[in-house]
Protein backbone atom coordinates (compact mmCIF):
# COMPACT_ATOMS: atom_id res chain seq x y z
CA UNK A 1 0.00 0.00 0.00
CA UNK A 2 0.90 3.20 -0.85
CA UNK A 3 1.45 5.89 2.05
CA UNK A 4 -1.88 8.17 2.21
CA UNK A 5 -1.94 10.18 5.55
CA UNK A 6 1.23 10.91 7.43
CA UNK A 7 0.61 12.70 10.80
CA UNK A 8 3.92 13.72 12.54
CA UNK A 9 4.04 15.64 16.14
CA UNK A 10 0.43 16.67 15.74
CA UNK A 11 -0.51 18.07 20.18
CA UNK A 12 -3.04 20.07 20.48
CA UNK A 13 -3.68 22.47 23.55
CA UNK A 14 -7.51 23.96 25.05
CA UNK A 15 -7.23 26.11 27.87
CA UNK A 16 -3.90 25.15 28.94
CA UNK A 17 -4.27 21.35 28.78
CA UNK A 18 -3.13 18.69 26.56
CA UNK A 19 -5.56 17.37 24.57
CA UNK A 20 -3.66 15.04 22.11
CA UNK A 21 0.16 14.91 22.90
CA UNK A 22 3.28 14.05 20.52
CA UNK A 23 0.84 12.05 17.71
CA UNK A 24 2.57 10.40 15.10
CA UNK A 25 0.59 7.98 12.72
CA UNK A 26 0.92 6.84 8.88
CA UNK A 27 -2.69 5.32 7.21
CA UNK A 28 -1.79 3.61 4.26
CA UNK A 29 -3.94 4.72 1.35
CA UNK A 30 -6.80 1.89 0.50
CA UNK A 31 -6.90 0.84 4.06
CA UNK A 32 -9.07 1.50 6.95
CA UNK A 33 -7.49 2.89 10.39
CA UNK A 34 -9.68 2.58 13.42
CA UNK A 35 -8.97 5.20 16.18
CA UNK A 36 -9.91 3.75 19.37
CA UNK A 37 -9.80 4.77 23.28
CA UNK A 38 -12.13 5.70 26.30
CA UNK A 39 -13.70 9.05 26.17
CA UNK A 40 -11.65 12.01 26.36
CA UNK A 41 -8.97 9.95 24.84
CA UNK A 42 -8.66 12.68 22.44
CA UNK A 43 -9.93 11.12 19.11
CA UNK A 44 -11.99 13.53 17.88
CA UNK A 45 -9.78 15.90 18.57
CA UNK A 46 -7.39 14.73 16.29
CA UNK A 47 -8.97 14.16 13.71
CA UNK A 48 -10.14 18.01 13.67
CA UNK A 49 -6.74 19.11 14.22
CA UNK A 50 -5.36 17.13 11.13
CA UNK A 51 -7.88 18.43 8.85
CA UNK A 52 -6.98 22.61 10.55
CA UNK A 53 -10.24 22.95 12.45
CA UNK A 54 -8.50 23.25 15.72
CA UNK A 55 -5.37 25.03 15.95
CA UNK A 56 -2.67 22.47 16.34
CA UNK A 57 1.35 21.75 16.42
CA UNK A 58 3.07 18.98 14.05
CA UNK A 59 2.28 19.03 10.46
CA UNK A 60 -0.08 16.73 8.50
CA UNK A 61 0.69 15.71 4.71
CA UNK A 62 -1.63 13.35 2.54
CA UNK A 63 -0.02 12.09 -0.49
CA UNK A 64 3.20 13.90 0.62
CA UNK A 65 1.59 17.36 0.31
CA UNK A 66 1.41 19.58 3.95
CA UNK A 67 -2.53 19.88 3.92
CA UNK A 68 -1.94 23.27 6.09
CA UNK A 69 -0.64 24.58 2.67
CA UNK A 70 -3.57 24.35 0.65
CA UNK A 71 -6.82 26.69 0.89
CA UNK A 72 -9.83 25.13 1.88
CA UNK A 73 -11.40 24.96 -0.66
CA UNK A 74 -8.64 22.61 -2.30
CA UNK A 75 -8.55 20.76 0.44
CA UNK A 76 -12.39 19.89 0.52
CA UNK A 77 -12.29 18.70 -3.05
CA UNK A 78 -10.50 15.42 -2.05
CA UNK A 79 -11.26 15.51 1.98
CA UNK A 80 -14.42 14.49 3.60
CA UNK A 81 -15.10 14.70 7.42
CA UNK A 82 -18.72 13.25 8.96
CA UNK A 83 -18.74 14.53 12.60
CA UNK A 84 -20.42 12.90 15.25
CA UNK A 85 -23.65 14.98 15.28
CA UNK A 86 -24.66 17.68 12.40
CA UNK A 87 -27.68 19.55 13.29
CA UNK A 88 -28.69 22.41 10.91
CA UNK A 89 -31.73 24.96 10.93
CA UNK A 90 -31.93 25.05 7.12
CA UNK A 91 -34.43 23.69 5.29
CA UNK A 92 -33.11 21.13 3.26
CA UNK A 93 -34.06 18.13 2.00
CA UNK A 94 -31.85 15.27 2.50
CA UNK A 95 -31.29 15.34 -1.43
CA UNK A 96 -30.44 18.99 -0.91
CA UNK A 97 -27.78 18.13 2.06
CA UNK A 98 -26.24 15.51 0.02
CA UNK A 99 -25.70 18.03 -2.16
CA UNK A 100 -23.34 19.94 -0.08
CA UNK A 101 -20.52 17.75 -1.03
CA UNK A 102 -20.56 18.80 -4.40
CA UNK A 103 -20.16 22.70 -3.35
CA UNK A 104 -15.83 22.78 -3.72
CA UNK A 105 -16.29 21.45 -7.30
CA UNK A 106 -18.93 23.91 -8.22
CA UNK A 107 -17.96 27.14 -9.87
CA UNK A 108 -19.29 30.60 -8.17
CA UNK A 109 -21.23 31.62 -10.99
CA UNK A 110 -22.85 28.21 -11.63
CA UNK A 111 -26.72 28.39 -10.65
CA UNK A 112 -27.59 24.91 -10.44
CA UNK A 113 -26.31 21.81 -10.25
CA UNK A 114 -24.67 19.92 -13.18
CA UNK A 115 -26.06 16.92 -14.33
CA UNK A 116 -22.79 15.15 -12.88
CA UNK A 117 -23.62 16.55 -9.32
CA UNK A 118 -26.82 15.12 -9.72
CA UNK A 119 -25.63 11.89 -10.51
CA UNK A 120 -23.56 11.27 -7.89
CA UNK A 121 -25.40 12.76 -4.78
CA UNK A 122 -28.24 10.36 -6.01
CA UNK A 123 -25.73 7.55 -6.29
CA UNK A 124 -24.61 8.54 -2.59
CA UNK A 125 -27.71 8.16 -1.50
CA UNK A 126 -28.25 4.82 -2.65
CA UNK A 127 -25.39 3.56 -1.46
CA UNK A 128 -26.47 4.57 2.39
CA UNK A 129 -30.12 3.43 1.27
CA UNK A 130 -31.76 6.55 1.41
CA UNK A 131 -33.34 7.19 -2.09
CA UNK A 132 -36.59 6.97 -0.62
CA UNK A 133 -36.13 9.84 2.36
CA UNK A 134 -34.31 12.08 -0.81
CA UNK A 135 -37.34 14.25 -0.94
CA UNK A 136 -37.93 14.56 3.39
CA UNK A 137 -36.70 17.14 5.20
CA UNK A 138 -33.44 16.91 6.72
CA UNK A 139 -34.86 17.90 10.28
CA UNK A 140 -37.65 15.37 10.27
CA UNK A 141 -35.27 12.23 10.07
CA UNK A 142 -33.93 10.49 12.95
CA UNK A 143 -30.58 10.82 14.44
CA UNK A 144 -29.85 7.21 11.93
CA UNK A 145 -30.91 8.29 9.37
CA UNK A 146 -29.24 12.13 9.90
CA UNK A 147 -26.11 10.43 10.24
CA UNK A 148 -26.63 8.30 7.11
CA UNK A 149 -27.52 11.55 4.97
CA UNK A 150 -23.95 12.74 6.05
CA UNK A 151 -22.35 10.02 5.02
CA UNK A 152 -23.61 10.22 1.65
CA UNK A 153 -22.96 13.79 1.52
CA UNK A 154 -18.97 12.72 2.31
CA UNK A 155 -19.12 10.66 -0.43
CA UNK A 156 -20.70 12.52 -3.36
CA UNK A 157 -17.46 14.73 -2.40
CA UNK A 158 -15.71 11.41 -4.02
CA UNK A 159 -13.34 11.75 -1.54
CA UNK A 160 -9.61 10.30 -1.43
CA UNK A 161 -9.02 11.42 2.10
CA UNK A 162 -12.35 10.58 4.18
CA UNK A 163 -12.09 10.91 7.96
CA UNK A 164 -15.69 10.23 10.14
CA UNK A 165 -15.81 10.40 14.18
CA UNK A 166 -18.28 7.60 15.26
CA UNK A 167 -20.06 7.03 12.09
CA UNK A 168 -21.95 4.43 13.45
CA UNK A 169 -23.58 6.74 15.66
CA UNK A 170 -27.26 6.32 16.36
CA UNK A 171 -27.12 3.49 13.79
CA UNK A 172 -28.94 0.01 14.14
CA UNK A 173 -26.71 -3.04 13.50
CA UNK A 174 -27.59 -3.32 10.42
CA UNK A 175 -26.83 0.27 9.30
CA UNK A 176 -23.94 -0.48 11.57
CA UNK A 177 -22.44 -3.18 9.43
CA UNK A 178 -23.67 -1.70 6.02
CA UNK A 179 -22.17 1.65 6.49
CA UNK A 180 -18.83 0.01 7.84
CA UNK A 181 -18.89 -2.45 4.88
CA UNK A 182 -19.23 0.72 2.72
CA UNK A 183 -16.73 2.47 4.04
CA UNK A 184 -14.03 -1.04 3.70
CA UNK A 185 -15.25 -0.85 -0.16
CA UNK A 186 -14.71 2.55 -0.62
CA UNK A 187 -11.19 1.79 0.92
CA UNK A 188 -10.41 -0.73 -1.49
CA UNK A 189 -11.43 1.63 -4.64
CA UNK A 190 -8.21 3.45 -3.16
CA UNK A 191 -8.83 6.19 -0.75
CA UNK A 192 -7.42 6.61 2.10
CA UNK A 193 -10.19 6.11 5.54
CA UNK A 194 -9.70 7.30 9.17
CA UNK A 195 -12.46 6.83 11.12
CA UNK A 196 -13.22 6.93 15.12
CA UNK A 197 -15.40 3.94 16.86
CA UNK A 198 -16.32 3.35 20.58
CA UNK A 199 -17.33 -0.19 19.34
CA UNK A 200 -14.19 -2.72 19.65
CA UNK A 201 -15.75 -5.89 18.34
CA UNK A 202 -16.86 -3.50 14.92
CA UNK A 203 -13.48 -1.78 15.12
CA UNK A 204 -11.95 -5.47 14.69
CA UNK A 205 -14.17 -6.24 12.23
CA UNK A 206 -13.45 -4.02 9.58
CA UNK A 207 -10.29 -1.94 10.45
CA UNK A 208 -7.16 -2.94 8.77
CA UNK A 209 -5.25 -1.22 11.59
CA UNK A 210 -6.04 0.35 14.88
CA UNK A 211 -4.31 3.65 16.76
CA UNK A 212 -5.24 2.93 20.32
CA UNK A 213 -5.57 6.86 22.50
CA UNK A 214 -5.20 6.92 25.75
CA UNK A 215 -5.20 10.32 28.19
CA UNK A 216 -4.06 11.84 24.42
CA UNK A 217 -1.03 10.03 23.68
CA UNK A 218 -0.84 6.98 21.20
CA UNK A 219 -0.54 3.54 23.42
CA UNK A 220 -0.95 1.26 20.76
CA UNK A 221 -0.74 0.66 17.13
CA UNK A 222 -1.07 -2.35 14.61
CA UNK A 223 -3.53 -4.88 12.85
CA UNK A 224 -6.35 -5.43 15.78
CA UNK A 225 -4.98 -9.01 16.25
CA UNK A 226 -2.06 -7.79 17.65
CA UNK A 227 -3.36 -4.76 19.62
CA UNK A 228 -6.34 -5.71 21.03
CA UNK A 229 -5.05 -7.71 23.81
CA UNK A 230 -6.29 -8.76 27.60
CA UNK A 231 -3.79 -6.42 29.10
CA UNK A 232 -4.01 -3.68 27.17
CA UNK A 233 -7.87 -3.44 27.97
CA UNK A 234 -7.41 -3.66 30.83
CA UNK A 235 -4.86 -0.15 30.93
CA UNK A 236 -6.82 1.69 28.54
CA UNK A 237 -10.16 0.77 29.26
CA UNK A 238 -10.18 -0.82 32.83
CA UNK A 239 -11.92 -3.92 32.12
CA UNK A 240 -11.29 -7.45 31.90
CA UNK A 241 -11.58 -8.79 28.08
CA UNK A 242 -11.56 -12.17 26.87
CA UNK A 243 -10.27 -12.38 23.23
CA UNK A 244 -12.21 -14.79 20.92
CA UNK A 245 -11.95 -15.49 17.20
CA UNK A 246 -14.90 -14.82 14.49
CA UNK A 247 -15.61 -18.58 13.28
CA UNK A 248 -16.08 -17.35 9.59
CA UNK A 249 -13.20 -14.32 9.87
CA UNK A 250 -10.86 -15.40 12.33
CA UNK A 251 -10.65 -12.06 13.62
CA UNK A 252 -10.95 -10.89 17.38
CA UNK A 253 -14.09 -10.91 19.14
CA UNK A 254 -14.19 -9.46 22.64
CA UNK A 255 -16.09 -10.92 25.25
CA UNK A 256 -15.69 -8.05 28.47
CA UNK A 257 -16.60 -7.75 31.95
CA UNK A 258 -15.42 -5.37 34.99
CA UNK A 259 -12.67 -6.38 37.09
CA UNK A 260 -13.41 -8.81 39.80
Amino acid sequence: MSVGLEVSGVAVQLGGRAIVDGIDMVVPAGSVTGLIGPNGAGKSTLLRAILGLVPAMGSVSFCGTDLATLPRRARAQFTAFVEQNSETDARLTAREAVMLGRIPFQSVWQASPSADDLSLAEAALAAVEMTAFADRLYQTLSGGEQQRIQIARALAQQPRLLLLDEPTNHLDVHAQLATLDLLRRHAQAGATVLLALHDLNLAASFCDSLVVLHGGRPVAAGPPELVLTPALLRQVYGVDATILRHPGTGRPLIAYDLPG
